[in-house]
């Protein structure tokens, strides 16, 4: 076997072996010579990956523990708001947040740990591409705000599977959905959430990853079961500040150690590990940047990011994240007015602008600072240095906060990943276990009170965490080891029918439940065949033959995505045609063109009769129970064990009626969706502004700053410092 490291002087195509023969500076190693290389190499690696991560300082580990004792001291303090003890007061925050918090908390619970992690390695792996979902945000935002939260706070819902189930009636769609949800929360949040904020764990304390999972678990779950939506919302705004000052150290710190911008931008394409890989099959080189890494938006046909497919097939996917899954509306609902509500999405839509500058840019500076692990291909090598053999990666960002930052501060990074972790997987608990308890539980059980709502809530959440941490092996094998792709491919392969029959449903008044039901069945069914395919047929590294049916091989995940969400549509259209209208009673504040219709609903009163017999009582306004200030029957004085077990559960004995009464007559008040002039010309200026500046940037970063020429010759210089072998798919066990 001879190893090839050429200049690929002399005529021919540019990677072939013809370009190869003749050129000048190739060089031939023999087995030998390559062997000795090989094994100063691994030594090498092992002392770079392990050299000085496996240790803190104090000063790292006083940062990391202030940050547990102020997230726990928050989260106890939440514990002693009112209303805690109500659906709205537990999983809503009692509607009474302002549009600060509100929107920082929509911000942290979407910059999660696979964000750090998953942004930053596929920032490392193909560059600046992977920013075009974070500007896509920025527009998404707005149509949350101003299009899909009118309606849903008109409707007074507290969940979107209750906005299905009062928009078309029945509750097959509205379970339906809710049992979705969950599913995408375990496949797509919690398990990857957990692997990633375990990455992180364990490149910094060597722990084995099942034990970092453990606890990390602990104390997300602590913060999360007493205090409900106010607790996850208050620790969000400590950790979006956590996040954003120790991001943008780290950025500061990593462009003074490449030289700046314009050497990141030469550096990035020059990068290369020492050991890359020549496939004769399809001859590319694995290992080296890609041509187009710093445009976002890419050709259409042979790319990771076609523009088309992203326009016409992301963006669907995306409107399901942004504007109809629970976990991003749930936050937004908590605002105390449509005002604060769309302040809040706004306030997201400035934020989102950072995550391209503080995460992927870094997750690039990783792969010049560290080439050989961080971009290595080797599966060998990559397997000593991560422990995965497809990429490693998902290290990126671990890789330059452990190795470019001071002591200290590498705690307080170490501080924000957990910051992204808890909040995030906060935000999922509460969202999931909301789900579940209303839309899913109450319907088995009608019977059940409002304490019991609440506990079976709780113990969701623990059979959620069991069950995701069952798929993290699966996710460790996917999508090439870039994590964010794992994300929104799975998510392209089953959330376009949803977000296709929301928007249907808001938009259209035509569009009735069978209409919208087949539809989400079709997409379904579509939607697992593709999913299967590709887990069946798995994704090959660079170095081998693509195998895989055509149909798999060449149909890019974003323009399924685009053909399920139209094909979706067209499904629920002529469904709905060939099928009765929605009665009109069912389209009062359902719709966008409905939301100020001040008629009754038929269906109103059902929702009374949904209420325990203590709310229907405090809603009359019985005086002895008004009195008597309790929410529960009159018995014995109440021991001291009792009152702990009463706090920790939320349950109020006084002033109980009073704050329930208070938060029905604000609540019916919010479903007029009050708001004056001056706001509104506030809040229309800002999103203006706001959707200005994504089209800049996609148009602005989608212009690549070097010539074909220049990349030519950058590209030379990665191959000359690299070993360059052939690998052949055949000999691969």
């Amino acid at each position: 076997m001879y190893i090839v490291n050429p200049s690929w002087g002399g005529g021919g195509e540019r990677g072939s072996p013809e370009s190869a023969e003749g050129g000048e500076g190739r060089k031939l190693y023999s087995n030998t010579f390559l062997q000795r290389r090989e094994n100063i190499f691994q030594i090498q690696i092992r002392k770079q990956t392990m050299a000085g991560f496996t240790s803190l300082s104090n000063s790292d580990i006083a940062a990391v523990v202030v940050y547990f004792v102020l997230v726990f001291g928050i989260g106890l303090w939440s514990m002693f708001r009112p209303n805690r003890d109500t659906i709205e007061g537990y999983f809503l925050a009692g509607k009474y947040m302002f549009w600060l918090p509100v929107g920082a908390s929509l911000f942290a619970s979407n910059i999660g740990s696979e964000h750090f992690i998953g942004l930053a390695g596929t920032g490392a792996a193909s560059g600046l591409g992977v920013a075009a979902f974070e500007f896509n945000a920025l527009i998404l935002l707005q149509l949350l705000g101003f299009v899909f939260l009118p309606v849903f706070i008109a409707s007074k819902v507290r969940t979107l599977p209750e906005y299905m189930n009062k928009r078309f009636g029945g509750n097959r769609i509205s379970t339906y959905l809710a049992v979705l949800s969950m599913i995408l929360y375990i496949f797509t949040k919690i398990s990857v959430d957990l692997y990633s904020g375990a990455i992180f764990i364990q490149q910094a304390l060597d722990w084995n990853l099942y034990i970092s999972i453990v606890a990390l678990l602990g104390m997300t779950c602590l913060c999360t079961l007493g205090g409900g939506l106010a607790a996850v919302i208050y620790i969000d705004v400590v950790q979006v500040a956590i996040m954003l000052g120790g991001s943008s150290i780290l950025l500061y710190r990593g462009l003074n150690a490449v030289g700046g911008w314009t050497e990141l931008q030469k550096k990035y394409m020059m990068s290369a590990p020492n050991v890359t890989y020549w496939n004769p099959d399809n001859t590319s080189v694995c290992g080296l940047s890609r041509p187009d890494a710093w445009t976002i938006l890419r050709e259409a046909a042979h790319s990771d990011m076609p523009w088309p497919g992203f326009i016409m097939g992301q963006t669907p996917a995306s409107i399901w994240y942004w504007c109809a899954d629970q976990m991003m509306v749930q936050k937004a609902l908590s605002a105390k007015s449509l005002s604060d509500a769309q302040g809040a999405t706004i306030f997201t839509g400035w934020l989102k602008i950072l995550p391209m500058f503080l995460i992927v840019v870094p997750g690039m500076i990783s792969k010049v600072l560290y080439p050989d692990t961080v971009g290595c291909v080797d599966p060998d090598i990559c397997k000593a240095v991560c422990g995965n053999p497809v990429s490693c990666s998902n290290t990126a960002y671990p890789a330059i906060v452990l190795g470019i930052m001071p002591e200290g501060l590498r705690g307080i990074m170490i501080a924000v990943m957990l910051a992204a972790l808890m909040s995030d997987l906060t935000s999922i608990f509460n969202s999931a276990s909301t789900l579940f308890t209303i839309d899913i539980y109450k319907k088995i059980r009608r019977s059940a009170s409002t304490n019991e709502l609440l506990l079976v809530g709780r113990v969701f959440i623990l059979l959620l965490v069991v069950i995701s941490i069952g798929w993290i092996p699966i996710i460790q094998e996917m999508q090439g080891g870039q994590l964010y792709i794992y994300i929104q491919s799975v998510a392209a392969y089953l959330s376009p029918p949803i977000a296709v029959v929301y928007c249907l449903a808001i938009s259209w008044a035509r569009i009735n439940e069978r209409g919208a039901f087949w539809g989400l069945m079709y997409g379904l069914l579509v939607g697992l065949l593709r999913m299967i395919l590709d887990f069946t047929f798995k994704e090959p590294t660079c170095m081998e033959m693509d195998t895989r049916p055509i149909y798999v091989r060449k149909v890019h995940y974003m323009y399924f995505a685009a053909f399920l969400f139209v094909s979706t549509a067209a499904v629920s259209v002529m469904v709905s045609f060939l099928s009765e209208p929605t009665p009109e009673y069912m389209l009062v504040r359902t719709t966008f063109f409905t939301r100020k219709d001040t008629r009754t609903r038929d269906d109103d009163e059902e929702e009374e009769e949904d209420m325990d017999e203590h709310e229907m009582k405090c809603l009359k306004g019985e005086e002895e129970l008004l009195k008597d200030g309790d929410i529960v029957e009159d018995g014995p004085s109440v021991g001291y064990g009792r009152r702990l077990l009463d706090w920790l559960g939320g349950v109020e004995r006084k002033d109980g009626n009073r704050h329930h009464l208070e938060l029905r007559g604000h609540i019916q008040e919010l479903t007029a969706l009050p708001q004056t002039n001056l706001q509104k010309g506030i809040l229309y200026t800002n999103m203006f502004i706001i959707m200005s500046i994504a089209v800049g940037f996609y148009v602005g970063f989608s212009i690549n700053p070097f010539t074909e020429h220049q990349i030519n010759q950058m590209f030379n210089v990665a191959r000359n410092n690299s070993i360059i072998k052939i690998f052949h798919s055949e000999s691969r066990s």
